[in-house]
């Protein structure tokens, strides 16, 4: 019996054990890994053996990051290899900075460029209180787009793709603030594909639960992956002395900090302190109290014993 030769893959979803592995040529076979190997993830480009009507996962090639979260218990990995990530907010409901936070500090982590968008433009007042709290991320540098997918879909369809053209993006967002929509407005085929996929995996469950790749264009250079766990987004993969390094409008004042392992929370001389103490400093100088007591918050999580 000859010997089944390795082929290359893209694993395009993933629940529990399982994945669905694409081929160059677009068709997708589920696959398992052999023995304990290391699990693989949505975006990771692997080496599959057919078995049978299934596959068997033999290698992951080498990764250029990994988009993950770890809390006291578990890491869920969300996906790798990625370009983008798009952080998807609303108006309505009002969305948490703490959670927005630790989603781009953790894009930080895997120097993953992060994109924020508001959706709900039309809620006039809501928008405008939501803006200004977001006024901040966009003097760090974060690109924050305006939507209302509901009401102007082909005109944020255009404005999403000339960010999103050619990268592979995963997409996060909290309950209610529009993520269903962006990917089926991206990626029409997507709701089809759901149920499809979720048979594929055997998952019993709808899909919300399975990370999963789309295609946006024809000639497969375009990706969304879409991603449930945004609820709950703990950082313990990240070391609480380099925190300060993760977030923007904090790290520029690290440099004038007396100490070199200042904490930012009472030493003398630190530059933070000082800047977050600061009456009127140009905007793009700026800590906001609000973003500081994020990181004092962090950090004392970051500090509890893990047992």
């Amino acid at each position: 019996m000859p010997e089944a030769v390795s082929q290359p893959g893209l694993v395009v979803a993933s629940h529990g054990r399982h994945c669905l592995v694409e081929s160059p040529d677009g068709t997708r076979r589920l696959c398992h890994p052999r023995g304990k190997k290391s699990q693989a993830v949505v975006g990771d480009r692997v080496q599959w053996q057919a078995s049978g009507d299934e596959g068997v996962i033999e290698a992951v090639e080498p990764r250029r990051n990994l988009f993950y979260r770890q809390d006291e218990i578990r890491t869920k990995s969300f996906a790798a290899n990625l370009d983008l990530v798009l952080v998807l907010i609303a108006a309505e409901p009002e969305f948490s900075e703490m959670q927005l936070a630790r989603a781009l500090i953790a894009a930080e982590a895997e120097h993953i460029a992060p994109l924020i968008a508001l959706n709900k433009s039309d809620l006039v007042e809501p928008f405008e209180r939501a803006w200004a709290r977001l006024v901040p991320y966009q003097h760090m540098g974060y690109g924050v787009l305006p939507l209302s997918l509901r009401m102007s879909g082909d005109t944020d369809r255009e404005h999403l793709l000339k960010h999103l053209h050619g990268k592979t993006t995963l997409v996060l967002g909290p309950s209610g603030a529009g993520k269903s929509t962006l990917i089926n407005l991206l990626a029409p085929q997507a709701r089809a594909l759901t149920g499809e996929i979720s048979q594929a995996l055997n998952s019993g469950r709808h899909t919300t639960t399975a990370t999963t790749w789309y295609w946006v264009d024809e000639e497969r250079t375009t990706a969304l992956i879409d991603s449930p766990g945004f609820q709950e987004f703990g950082l313990h993969h990240i070391d609480k002395m380099h925190l300060a390094a993760l977030m923007p409008d904090l790290r520029r004042h690290v440099p004038e900090c007396k100490f070199y392992n200042c904490t930012h929370l009472h030493e003398p001389s630190c530059g933070v302190i000082a800047a977050v103490a600061e009456a009127s400093p140009a905007p793009a100088e700026r800590i906001e109290p609000s973003r500081y007591r994020i990181y004092r918050t962090l950090f004392e999580e970051l500090s509890q014993e893990r047992y």
